[in-house]
């Protein structure tokens, strides 16, 4: 039975977790493997990237590859005890955010208990220590038990703020807290960090942490989002919307890719590493043809991305109902009956799907 309890912390949930003796595949954990190595590697040559690479994983201590940027969770749970066996893996597999609470895993975890027995028996293959267990059959009726660590107390010197007789509730956050989210990039440079990066050092970065999910040439991966090309589709049934055929500002680029990525791995990358790749990205869409471009905040603004003028100013105000504090229509605005002008799927927002036929339609 593996227990921990992080020192400083309030709380304990218990998460109980049984197989039934079988023999797992290798093959069908390869195939498993599939939805992990958007993120994860493994093999020879292996490294980490938007996650930690997973080979000579089982012994190991979680959150402790050295060089790669954890949850603060995730480091926790390792310096309480976590260690990385068949036990610990199925767990989280099951459900990683109720195994590791904060951990920034995005996958909601597998749900066929074959799965997770299959992909940890294709993980043992690369492992020097569990390769000649492979096809072992697993314990019957075993019980793991993990109590976990949930959230910490607020420090006793803080105070509550004032909320005129309310709830009373938290405390007030803290300038560094602050200026920790204060950090949205707007068109005309407001906000930029000093730095600059090259198309050169960009390719190498986007390399190592996008192109895992969006393709060597932002061509993406599956159903990630395309991040290159497109131009001259947007009156097009299938419009591709990329950087350079729709987006407006090449801010919204830098903040996006400073505030959220690489996937599963936020803000770990530095602000030079986010205008090398943006510069890459610009490249990437033909806005610049120099490898050896270097985009910086100094230059940031002289950079228009080829939509840019096909965006308007958002009139909304102007209307009726917001200039003259009327109320909005709710009921029978249209006379005619609704009709269905577009589907999701041609939008690109219906999630993965196996089912023939499957999207939704807006009007």
């Amino acid at each position: 039975m593996l227990k921990f309890l992080k020192a400083g912390l309030l709380g304990a949930a218990v998460v109980s977790v049984a197989w039934s003796a079988q023999a797992a595949d290798v093959a069908d954990g390869e195939n498993v493997f599939r939805k992990c190595a958007a993120c994860h590697s493994v093999g020879e040559g292996a490294k980490s990237r938007v996650g930690p690479h997973l080979n000579d994983l089982f012994g190991r201590q979680a959150g402790t590859i050295d060089g790669f940027k954890y949850s603060a969770a995730m480091v926790a749970a390792g310096e309480g005890g976590i260690v990385w066996d068949e036990q610990t893996l199925t767990q989280y597999l099951v459900k990683p955010r109720d195994f590791v609470k904060g951990s920034r895993m995005a996958f909601a975890g597998l749900r066929k208990s074959a799965d997770v027995a299959n992909v940890i028996e294709y993980l043992k293959t690369f492992d020097e220590k569990m390769a000649s267990t492979v096809g072992q059959e697993q314990p019957a009726e075993e019980e793991v038990e993990t109590a976990m660590a949930e959230t910490p107390a607020l420090a006793a010197d803080v105070p509550l703020p004032e909320h005129d007789g309310q709830f009373k509730l938290g405390r007030v956050a803290t300038e560094d807290e602050i200026a920790a989210w204060d950090m949205d990039v707007r068109p005309d440079g407001l906000g930029l960090p000093v730095g600059s990066g090259t198309v050169a050092d960009g390719e190498v970065l986007y390399t190592d942490n996008c192109a895992v999910c969006h393709g060597d040439f932002g061509e993406a991966v599956g159903r990630w989002p395309v991040l290159a090309g497109g131009q001259g589709t947007l009156e097009d049934d299938r419009p591709e919307k990329t950087i350079g055929s729709y987006w407006p500002y090449l801010s919204t680029v830098y903040d996006y890719v400073r505030r959220a990525m690489p996937f599963g791995n936020a803000r770990s990358l530095s602000d030079d590493d986010v205008y090398a790749i943006t510069a890459y990205l610009l490249y990437l869409n033909d806005v610049v043809d120099d490898e050896e471009f270097e985009l910086s905040n100094e230059n940031f603004t002289d950079i228009h991305l080829p939509n840019e003028d096909n965006f308007i100013e958002d009139d909304r105000l102007e209307e009726a109902h917001y200039a003259d504090k009327k109320e909005a229509c709710m009921t029978d605005c249209k006379p005619a009956p609704v009709e269905i002008t577009m589907r999701a799927r041609v939008l690109d927002v219906t999630p993965d799907s196996d089912e023939e036929g499957a999207g939704g339609e807006i009007d």
